[in-house]
């Protein structure tokens, strides 16, 4: 069966998440309604990282097998026309042979998180930042963010209900980055637990806001111990950004 790669981009406020499910409407679920309307059969998407509700993507990646040929142009267009009422949007179709994973090939995968750090609240960006009511110190949630590149065990920044075969990861970049009004924290990794980016940003926003000193980020790392993370950041503010293979 031929196999494509697609590059999607979703504003997940009003979805349950990328996983197809009962209780709500998936990203998954709608993008593949679309394709099955114009291919004829029933298909199942498989994405780089599954994202919870709430969380958006401007570069997740999914494959899909299809029955037959199409070209790419055709894949991408002929789901978008039917994505349309939707903030859903296929921005590339690539074939690809069927040894290609959307999640399994994947090496390295990139996510952002946006604070907006003012008191008046957002009223273009709504449902797509953390809006903080008091400026945050960016260059010591940067500093702090060092302490978690490198490999450790996550366990602290772990959801309870992760499903991963253990805690440990390596992180390869944090960086928190004043940007205008915002600030913008960077975060690439091969692999991610469940909620470990929304974890860590949630310790930095402590941090910035002068409650945790600096050096405490790394010594909740060390605890491994789920208690002492602080609260976790809204899932509005996180994005999928980009997968490498």
């Amino acid at each position: 069966m031929p196999r494509y790669k697609l590059v999607i981009e979703y504003d997940g406020t009003p979805f349950s998440g990328w996983q197809r499910q009962l209780n709500g409407p998936s990203v998954q679920q709608s993008v593949e309604e679309a394709i099955e309307a114009f291919c004829g059969h029933a298909v199942r998407l498989h994405c780089a990282g599954r994202t919870d509700a709430g969380v958006h993507a401007t570069h997740q990646v999914a494959h899909v097998d299809l029955d037959k040929e199409w070209r790419t142009d055709v894949v991408r267009d002929a789901s978008n026309a039917r994505l349309k009422r939707l903030p859903v949007a296929v921005l590339s179709a690539q074939a690809v042979p069927e040894t290609f994973d959307a999640r399994i090939s994947a090496t390295r995968r990139y996510y952002i998180y946006r604070i907006l750090d003012r008191r008046a609240q957002p009223a273009l960006d709504a449902n797509r930042v953390w809006h903080v009511p008091v400026k945050l110190d960016h260059e010591a949630m940067d500093r702090a963010a060092k302490a978690l590149i490198g490999h450790h065990d996550f366990t602290t920044f772990r959801a309870a209900e992760c499903q991963a075969n253990g805690p440990m990861r390596t992180l390869d970049r944090f960086d928190c980055r004043r940007e205008g009004a915002e600030i913008v924290a960077y975060v690439h990794a091969r692999s991610f637990l469940h909620h470990q980016v929304r974890s860590m940003v949630g310790c930095l926003k402590m941090v910035g806001m002068g409650r945790w000193p600096e050096n405490k980020v790394g010594k909740v790392l060390a605890a491994r111990d789920r208690s002492q993370c602080a609260a976790l950041a809204p899932p509005c503010g996180l994005y999928l950004a980009g997968v490498d293979y």
